[in-house]
């Protein structure tokens, strides 16, 4: 009689805690549901290629602004803090699309309603897509191996040298330009990934990058004895934006919106300073 006594009591406190469980669960479900909710932007109007959700088109494989975490699985970064926190302040889950740069544009409002992904603001992009109001500046860089001897003070100075870009990137569109006008001669390696130029010049297959600033600057906080930025040209800053579709005009207003909050309190600010160690 006492096994079963026991055996009840083990039955009902077993009872009791997995409706302690549950209960917790679904506080915890209605509270973050709350949280998604909490959005005092308007949102009437704008469309989205899934109700409830920022389909955000990203280059997954330009650190510090968008990389994978050790799993192999879990995207993390700049950018990736910057879309989630957009998507608390629009009451949106967010869904990344890992997509190849090249060609990235293409997929806007077909794959994804968005890029979040280090886009430069410029004049020839917007005739085909929205940009966001800038959240964060960039400027172009020269990045050496921390033993190189030579100095370079701007970007002509690159002459006669090997370096290597990110295709389709604004440093690649950069020093096409100076080759192709005939301002300096120099070997060009356009690769697909950033990390591939880093890898290069790591192994001594090019003399230096040319990369983002703020990729500059992440590379140089995680491989402070392998890397240095030989030259910053701050002459031309450089913008990033979130790129829309040319019609999705409410969800640019909504985005700004966000963005505007945010700045208000304080996270670019942080953001910065954890990524790029500034």
């Amino acid at each position: 009689m006492k096994k079963i006594f026991a055996l009840a009591i083990a039955v009902m406190m077993l009872l009791s805690m997995a409706a302690c469980t549950a209960k917790e669960a679904t506080e915890e479900a209605v509270a973050s549901t709350e949280a998604v909710a909490a959005s005092t932007i308007d949102m009437s109007g704008v469309t989205l290629m899934q109700d409830g959700v920022l389909t955000v088109g990203m280059e997954i494989g330009y650190p510090p602004f968008e990389d994978f975490a050790e799993d192999g699985t879990t995207p993390i970064g700049y950018d990736v803090d910057f879309a989630n926190a957009l998507g608390e302040k629009l009451g949106l889950t967010i869904n990344f699309v890992n997509t190849a740069w090249d060609g990235i544009f293409q997929g806007i409002g077909v794959n994804y309603d968005c890029v979040i992904s280090a886009v430069t603001i410029t004049d020839e992009r917007m005739e085909s897509m929205l940009f966001s109001d800038p959240y964060i500046n960039n400027y172009q860089a020269v990045v050496v191996k921390a033993d190189y001897a030579g100095t370079i003070s701007s970007f002509l100075d690159l002459d006669g040298l090997a370096i290597a870009v990110q295709k389709e990137t604004t440093s690649d569109i950069l020093m096409s330009d100076y080759v192709s006008t005939g301002s300096m001669t120099c070997t060009i390696s356009a690769n697909e990934k950033v990390t591939t130029c880093f890898t290069q010049l790591e192994n001594g297959e090019v003399d230096a990058v040319v990369v983002d600033s703020t990729v500059a600057d992440g590379y140089l906080a995680s491989n402070p004895d392998k890397f240095v930025k030989a030259f910053q040209d701050e002459s031309e800053p450089e913008q990033f934006g979130v790129a829309m579709a040319l019609e999705n005009t409410a969800l640019q207003s909504a985005i700004n919106e966000a963005i505007a909050q945010l700045t208000a309190e304080g996270f670019f600010e942080e953001n910065v300073a954890y990524w790029f160690g500034n």
